[in-house]
């Protein structure tokens, strides 16, 4: 009897091919910029800074820290606390308010289902879109917010506009991603039947879009709400300035207090956003 020929070894699969790549990329790098795992322990002060800091987590505050020297009609610290949260959601919700006009408008361009048959110069204008798309998501919000700050000043439409851009070209890829990747059934069958481009697009591809869209815009809102908070730290009056006030004056309590309250609504965010996923999907 014949013996078995010997299996040949498998070739690598593009997955493993990927991780091989990702990992000697993280390597690479590790090594470039020198880094050593010694770095990360704090010396001499650093312990201590980091002992008072984290020990502050299990009592924020609930009154100002140091109240000497405080002008007697001052708010009170939580009523501040809230001021900066609803500043900080004023922030978000306008800039995703743009950046849901700017990403849908510029995701329908930039897909190639919307230009289905259509002439093929459409094609140019389409990848025109696209790299529209890719330079505005490029630029990050905090560089921007720096060229607006320069720019226009410490003002609202700073900041939403430094928000707004890279949110909008974030929003544009995956929208237009999830148009081209969604079932094509339905505006098969209403082609076959000799429905227009148009119709066979907002029937049978955009509607089969819509709960991932709405599921993805409601992620980037919790975004917006961190992108909003950071602003703070370039003077704008969200939570993140008035947590970076405390953090200067060593006020770790109050830190804390700004941190949970900024959890929390985070959290609030995703809870409200999974009941109208649920319903989208539904």
């Amino acid at each position: 009897m014949a013996k078995p020929l010997p299996l040949a070894p498998r070739l690598p699969t593009r997955r493993v091919r990927i991780l091989t790549g990702i990992f000697l990329a993280a390597v690479i790098a590790f090594f470039g910029l020198g880094l050593s795992l010694g770095e990360l322990i704090p010396r001499d002060s650093g312990f201590q800074l980091v002992l008072e800091f984290f020990s502050a987590s299990v009592q924020p505050a609930f009154t100002y820290q140091n109240s000497e020297g405080l002008p007697s009609d001052i708010s009170p610290f939580l009523f501040k606390v809230g001021r900066g949260l609803w500043t900080t959601l004023t922030y978000a919700v306008a800039a995703m308010s743009l950046s849901l006009i700017g990403g849908m408008v510029l995701g329908l361009f930039a897909s190639a289902s919307f230009w289905e048959r259509r002439h093929p110069a459409w094609a140019t204008f389409r990848w025109t879109v696209r790299v529209l798309i890719a330079a505005m998501r490029s630029v990050h919000e905090l560089l921007l917010a720096l060229v607006f700050l320069a720019t226009l000043g410490i003002t609202p439409g700073a900041a939403v506009l430094a928000i707004a851009i890279p949110y909008s070209g974030t929003l544009a890829k995956v929208f237009s991603e999830m148009l081209d990747e969604s079932p094509r059934e339905a505006a098969d069958a209403l082609s076959y039947l000799g429905a227009k481009p148009l119709q066979v697009f907002l029937i049978g591809r955009f509607p089969r879009a819509l709960p991932d869209i709405a599921a993805y815009s409601f992620y980037r809102l919790e975004c917006a709400v961190r992108s909003s908070a950071v602003m703070g730290f370039f003077g704008f009056t969200t939570i993140g300035l008035y947590l970076r006030q405390s953090f200067e004056n060593l006020h770790y309590r109050e830190v804390w207090t700004y941190l949970y309250a900024l959890i929390v609504v985070v959290l609030i965010l995703e809870v409200w956003s999974a009941h109208l996923r649920r319903r989208f999907v539904a």
